[in-house]
C-alpha cells in the first residue's frame, strides 16, 4: 500500500488528496488514480476538481458509467444543460435509446444559446437516425446547419439521409448547395460519385480528379477506348486497387470481352472477397451470354451477401430450373426453406439431395430429425440406417441411434399406429 492509500485509509484525506495529485505528474492517463482524486475531492467537498476530474475520466474512457453518474449528481442544480446531455449519453450507454433521445431533447431545450445545444443537437439526429426516425434526423442537422457554418460534415450527413429518404438528386442539390453557398473544399470528388449513380457521368468528369472516377464516367458515356486509356495508364499505381479491377471488368464486359472481365472480377474477388458486387458483375455477364442458371445463381448469391434471403431463394429455385443436379444448389435451398420455416419443403429438397448425392450425410441427418418430427419414427429409422452406413462416427447418431430404434421397433407414433392398421406396405 503506498502512501496516499494509507493517508486515505486514515481518513487523513487532504494529505491523501494531496499525495495523489503528485502521482497524478507521472500517470495523467491513469482512470484508476483519475477516479481516486475525483472521490477524494468530493469527500473535501472540492466540487469543480471533482467535475473536473470525472471530465478528464470520460475523455479517457468515455463509456465510463460512474463518471457519468457523479457527474450527472453534479450538475443536477447547477447546469440543467449538461445534466440532460450526461444523463442522455448514460442512457444511450445502457441501451436505453428512447429515454436517451428525451434526454438530449431537453438538453437543447436547457441551453442557454443555440451554440450550446449543438452537441446535444448531433446526439439527438444521430440516435433518431438510428432508429429509424430519418426525416426527424434531417430535420435536427438542418437545424445544425444554421448555427455549425463551418462544418462540412452536416452537409455530407444531410446528403446521406437524403439519398436514402428522397433520392440521388436532393442529396446532390445538398452537396452543390455546401460547396457554392458555403464555399465547402473537397466536395468535388464526393459529388462526382453521386453524379456517377444519378447517370450524369458528363457532370461527373468535369468535377472529379480521380483517374479512376474519370474512367468510369468514360466508360458510363461510351468512350470505352479512352476509358481503357486512362486505366492502362495508371496500372501500376491501381493495381492494388478494387475498383480498378471492377473498372476492367466493366470496360471488358461492355467489349464482349467476357472471358477477361471474369479474370478481372477474380482479381477484384481476392481484394473483397465478401462483396455482392463480385456476384452482381457475373450475373450481368452470364445473362449476356444467355446461360440463365449461372445467371440467376449468381443474383441468388449476390442476395445472400445483400440479406435478402427471400429474394436469394427465389433466384436459386430459377437456376434449380435450368440444373437440377447442382449438389451446393439444391443445400442452399433446402437450407433457406428450413430457415424460413417450411420443413416440409426443406424435407423435399433434402430428398432431392439425396438422388443426386446419395451419401450426403447433412441431407441424411436432416431427414431423420424431419421424418421423427412428423410422427414417422420408421421412416426416421430408415435414414438413420443409412446415416450410419455413411458416417459411422456421425455424433448425431451416437447421441440418438438407440432411442430412434427402440421407438420405430417399438411402434409408437402415428406412423407405426397406422401401419399397425393397415399393414407394413406403406413407405415412409
Amino acid at each position: 500500500m503506498n502512501l496516499a492509500e494509507q493517508l486515505e485509509q486514515n481518513e487523513k484525506y487532504d494529505e491523501a488528496y494531496a499525495e495523489y495529485k503528485k502521482q497524478l505528474a507521472n500517470k495523467s492517463g491513469d482512470v484508476e488514480l483519475l477516479t481516486k482524486l475525483a472521490h477524494l475531492a468530493l469527500i473535501l467537498e472540492k466540487k469543480e476538481d471533482a467535475k473536473a476530474y470525472y471530465g478528464r475520466i470520460l475523455e479517457i474512457d468515455p463509456p465510463n458509467i460512474l463518471a457519468h453518474e457523479q457527474l450527472i449528481d453534479l450538475y443536477v442544480h447547477e447546469d440543467r444543460f449538461k445534466y440532460y446531455l450526461l444523463r442522455g449519453n448514460l442512457h444511450a450507454l445502457q441501451q436505453q435509446m428512447s429515454h436517451a433521445r428525451n434526454d438530449y431533447k431537453k438538453a437543447i431545450d436547457h441551453a442557454k444559446d443555440p451554440k450550446e445545444a449543438i452537441p446535444a443537437r448531433y446526439l439527438y439526429a444521430g440516435l433518431c437516425e438510428g432508429q429509424g426516425k430519418l426525416q426527424e434526423a434531417i430535420d435536427e442537422y438542418l437545424r445544425i446547419s444554421d448555427y455549425d457554418e463551418t462544418n462540412p460534415a452536416v452537409f455530407l450527413k444531410l446528403a446521406e439521409l437524403y439519398e436514402k429518404t428522397e433520392g440521388v438528386v436532393a442529396a446532390i442539390e445538398t452537396l452543390e448547395r455546401g460547396r457554392k453557398d458555403r464555399g465547402f473544399k473537397g466536395f468535388e470528388e464526393i459529388l462526382a460519385g453521386y453524379y456517377i449513380r444519378n447517370s450524369q457521368p458528363q457532370k461527373a468528369l468535369e468535377l472529379t480528379q480521380s483517374e479512376l472516377t474519370k474512367a468510369r464516367a468514360l466508360f458510363d458515356m461510351g468512350k470505352n477506348n479512352e476509358g481503357y486509356e486512362i486505366l492502362m495508364k495508371n496500372k501500376a499505381a491501381y493495381s492494388n486497387d478494387k475498383l480498378f479491377h471492377s473498372l476492367l471488368a466493366q470496360y471488358y464486359f461492355q467489349e464482349g470481352m467476357y472471358e477477361e472481365a471474369f479474370k478481372e472480377i477474380d482479381e477484384y474477388a481476392k481484394l473483397d472477397p465478401n462483396s455482392p458486387l463480385i456476384y452482381q458483375m457475373r450475373a450481368l455477364i452470364y445473362e449476356a451470354k444467355d446461360d440463365s442458371y449461372n445467371e440467376h445463381l449468381n443474383w441468388g448469391k449476390y442476395n445472400i451477401v445483400r440479406g435478402n434471403k427471400d429474394v436469394a431463394l427465389n433466384e436459386f429455385m430459377i437456376a434449380h430450373s435450368f440444373n437440377n443436379k447442382d449438389v451446393d444448389l439444391i443445400e442452399s435451398i433446402a437450407a433457406l426453406l428450413e430457415a424460413e420455416g417450411d420443413k416440409t419443403k426443406a424435407a423435399e429438397f433434402y430428398e432431392r439431395l439425396l438422388d443426386v448425392d446419395p451419401k450426403n450425410s447433412n441431407a441424411l441427418q436432416k431427414l431423420v430429425i424431419f421424418r421423427e418430427s412428423i410422427g414417422d419414427n420408421q421412416g426416421a429409422l430408415e435414414f438413420a440406417d443409412r446415416l450410419k452406413a455413411v458416417d459411422p462416427r456421425n455424433k448425431f447418431l451416437a447421441d440418438n441411434y438407440e432411442r430412434i430404434k427402440d421407438v420405430a421397433e417399438n411402434g409408437s407414433g402415428l406412423f407405426s399406429f397406422l401401419r399397425s392398421m393397415f399393414g407394413g406396405g406403406m413407405k415412409g
